[in-house]
């Protein structure tokens, strides 16, 4: 399961509850249903008093994300961990209803972090510092609030920088580069067109 993970929250679940409703079916058509207690890019983990065994496939609803196929992992305490079995494309697609939803019900729920993070196939960008200076770099994993960046150029805590279009402050030095807070959320139409927002 993918490491960065967050609470999916949802308008119809007190954010006191810090989990949301989801059901499964399994191979004999049977519903069951469940909590979502865990949820990243690739997985999720539910709460519910039917533990499938590892391996079985399941169709999951989970919240407004709609049907997904998934093989169920591992046991947790009080439910099991799932895996989505879907790929290319689709996979794709998933990922972006997953954080835009976060984005949309932000301040709803429990998170693990802040936001759910991501890789992206497209990783090479530049920084522009403020007296106009560029370097290139790695995006490490971004998310629509932060990014992790691998940069030889390592400028001070608290420095306002361009991530390609993207306007971030240096919060935190890594091994091997920064982490950046964008001074905005990203919105939809930066998640769908990342590409072009990180080449600025």
């Amino acid at each position: 399961m993918f490491t960065a993970q967050a609470i999916l929250a949802d308008p119809s679940v007190a954010p006191e509850s810090g989990s949301i409703t989801a059901r499964f079916m399994l191979p004999d058509h049977s519903e069951h249903a469940a909590r979502v207690c865990d949820l990243s890019l690739e997985g999720a983990s539910f709460l519910t008093d039917v533990v499938p065994l590892i391996g079985v496939p399941v169709v999951a609803y989970i919240g407004d994300l709609g049907r997904i196929e998934a093989v169920v992992g591992p046991a947790i305490e009080g439910g099991f961990s799932l895996q989505f079995s879907i790929t290319g494309a689709r996979l794709e697609r998933l990922q972006l209803r997953i954080k835009m939803v976060l984005d949309a019900n932000k301040g709803i729920g429990v998170a693990l972090r802040r936001h759910i993070r991501t890789t992206h196939g497209d990783s090479l960008s530049r920084i522009r510092l403020p007296d106009g200076r560029t370097y290139p770099c790695e995006v490490l994993d971004i998310s629509v609030s932060s990014a992790a960046i691998k940069t030889e150029v390592i400028p001070s805590l608290g420095t306002f920088l361009m991530l390609g279009r993207m306007k971030g402050r240096v919060v935190r030095y890594l091994d091997n580069g920064v982490a950046i807070e964008f001074v905005k959320q990203l919105d939809s139409y930066q998640l769908q067109n990342m590409g072009d927002e990180l080449k600025g």
